[in-house]
């Protein structure tokens, strides 16, 4: 019974991040058509959405909003109030005010690149359980997807990342360091790729901390401020293999799509294509999956 009510509890939310999600950008949206999505009353969908989101309706909405706003902050030339006004704030002052209250710095301060600000990611709660319940029923039958294989070369670079003292896979680095990381990473404009969970070299890994963080490769002069805990390193110039898996069309399979790409790596034999993996060099990079594009990570090698 309480698993029944756990399993509609995250539905209902669901249906409310899809609502937001079709909805959330518009300056006419509806906040009872979004209770309606619920199923519930509006006090009950405020308390279980808070519950499994950390954030009321009316927090995500706005966060939402203003992560946009600081996307166009740094990829257009529009004035602050145009990107306010687009961005579903009445005035300058008002989205000012929210925008250093929720990232902790001035939209004038982000459009500099002085500062990297946690852009707000929507999880679907939905996966979340799918991490869980895949954790508890591991398919051992499984049949590897095909893999596409994409050579980058990497120049001397800085890693920038957030060690975490104990974690073993991405669960348990977002039990234990919080999921504002990506976010965070993700506003700084000169990384080479997005923001994912990754596995240090033994160099990189220090006393009392687990070899899994998350982190970006950055150019050498890259000089964004970044919160206490951050840690930087400079990495040698190596080649990242990056393996693509096939897209998947249930979103719940996110999970086997990450783990069938892990087993072409393992499988895959770098030697017949003139590389040599070297993950002494560098991080491994695990990007996630979405099933429009299948399942992402990057290896580091070398050139024979």
């Amino acid at each position: 019974m309480q698993q029944e009510r756990e399993k509609e509890k995250t539905a209902a939310v669901q249906r409310m991040q899809d609502y937001i999600n079709q909805y959330g950008e518009s300056e006419n949206f509806d906040f009872d058509g979004l209770y309606a999505s619920a199923g519930y009353s509006r006090r009950h969908a405020d308390r279980i959405f808070k519950d499994l989101t950390g954030k009321t309706p009316q927090e995500y909405v706005t966060a939402i909003r203003l992560s946009m706003g600081a996307e166009k902050l740094t990829g257009t030339t529009d004035s602050v109030l145009e990107i306010a006004l687009d961005s579903c704030f009445q005035s300058h002052e008002g989205f000012s005010r929210a925008f250093k209250h929720l990232f902790r710095a001035s939209p004038r301060e982000y459009r500099r690149g002085e500062r990297a600000i946690p852009l707000f990611i929507q999880y679907p709660v939905s996966h979340y359980h799918v991490l869980l319940n895949h954790k508890e029923e591991m398919r051992m039958d499984k049949n590897v997807n095909v893999c596409m294989v994409t050579p980058k070369d990497r120049p001397k670079r800085k890693l920038i990342y957030l060690p975490s003292k104990k974690a073993e896979e991405y669960l348990s680095y977002c039990e234990e360091m919080g999921c504002e990381w990506e976010g965070l990473l993700n506003s700084i404009s000169e990384k080479f790729d997005s923001a994912a969970l990754i596995e240090l070299p033994d160099f990189l890994v220090k006393s009392g901390f687990s070899k899994i963080a998350a982190g970006v490769e950055v150019p050498l002069d890259c000089q964004c401020s970044l919160p206490e805990g951050y840690e930087s390193a400079e990495l040698a110039e190596c080649t990242m293999l990056y393996f693509q898996s096939e897209p998947y069309e249930n979103e719940a399979d996110f999970c086997q799509a990450i783990e069938d790409t892990y087993s072409a790596i393992e499988k895959y034999q770098p030697q017949r294509y003139g590389y040599d993996f070297a993950y002494d060099l560098a991080p491994s990079f695990n990007f996630g999956a979405e099933a429009a594009t299948g399942a992402k990570i990057a290896v580091p090698a070398i050139k024979k």
